[in-house]
């Protein structure tokens, strides 16, 4: 098998963890605050991210000189995952799931004013039009409007900070260091609000707090791996395949099942992440140095 399908395969796992985490997420929030499951999926996380590590050269990997950068980040972090945990228990998983697919989009528009990166025509315009499939998923003013629909939108916006600010300080920090620590903060806040919101959970529960937090590193890491075996612009489009698990676990758990505009809305949003990222493949080969024979 090619180096690009390992990495597709790998890609294909790390979504699929990631649509059943959210799964699991939206079950567990039927019964219990977002506090209560951001806390407990983290603490699982926080020693299975510090074991990869010094798997990966040591703990020593985890030291840092840009705490205030990781604080800032990880408080973005935060942010996402309060903000998605509590559209899932709000909006159908598949609903959910689309408007989250928006995070790039807003990459690309927030990247000019605040990476002072030339954002070219087509991925602006793209970037545009893929706002316009959000709406058309929410559907602000429509009578089936809800306000999950805004609340999951703010979770893209700061998901989308969150990879502005991986762009920007990426290059001077270990990517296991960036993962532990927006990991860690998620946990401080976590711990210190949960005496506030705490619910005894019964034994069944205690499966899906732990299983949350190992399907949210294995996502982690099957992504990490899919990057290193196929170009980002190869593995990124299979992203869109969580679409296809959301709507199967939505129905098959919920009975839920998306009305023409949540796929008319997906397609759009799809349809211009797909337009950025062929973008982004041609201008990358353009760059690359020509050799002589």
């Amino acid at each position: 098998m090619s180096s690009s399908l390992v990495g597709i395969a790998y890609m294909c796992l790390g979504v699929l963890c990631l649509a059943l985490g959210d799964a699991v997420a939206k079950w567990l929030g039927q019964s219990f605050a977002p506090v209560q499951i951001i806390f407990f999926r983290t603490l699982v996380s926080l020693p299975l991210i510090a074991l990869i590590a010094s798997l990966n050269g040591g703990l020593r990997t985890l030291a840092t000189t840009r705490p205030k950068v990781h604080l800032l980040r990880g408080l973005i972090a935060t942010g996402t995952m309060y903000c998605f945990v509590m559209g899932l228990t709000l909006l159908p998983l598949a609903t959910a799931t689309a408007i989250a697919f928006a995070a790039p989009l807003f990459v690309t528009l927030l990247s000019g004013p605040m990476l002072n990166e030339r954002v070219a025509r087509l991925p602006f315009i793209a970037s545009l039009i893929g706002f316009a499939g959000v709406l058309i998923v929410v559907r602000p003013g429509a009578e089936g409007f809800q306000l999950g629909g805004l609340i999951v939108v703010g979770a893209a916006v700061c998901y989308a900070l969150l990879m502005i600010t991986a762009r920007r300080y990426g290059s001077h920090e270990n990517l296991w260091a960036m993962v532990f620590y927006v990991t860690l903060v998620p946990w401080l806040v976590s711990t210190a609000l949960l005496p506030f919101f705490w619910l005894p959970p019964q034994p069944m529960h205690w499966f899906g707090f732990v299983g949350a937090g190992i399907l949210g590193v294995g996502a982690m890491t099957f992504i990490t791996l899919a990057f290193r075996h196929a170009p980002a612009s190869l593995a990124a489009p299979f992203d869109y395949t969580a679409m296809v698990w959301a709507v199967i676990l939505g129905w098959w758990f919920w009975g839920e099942i998306p009305d023409l505009w949540v796929y008319v809305g997906s397609g759009v949003i799809i349809a211009s992440g797909l337009a950025i990222a062929v973008h982004e493949r041609r201008v990358a080969i353009k760059a690359r140095p020509t050799t002589s024979a």
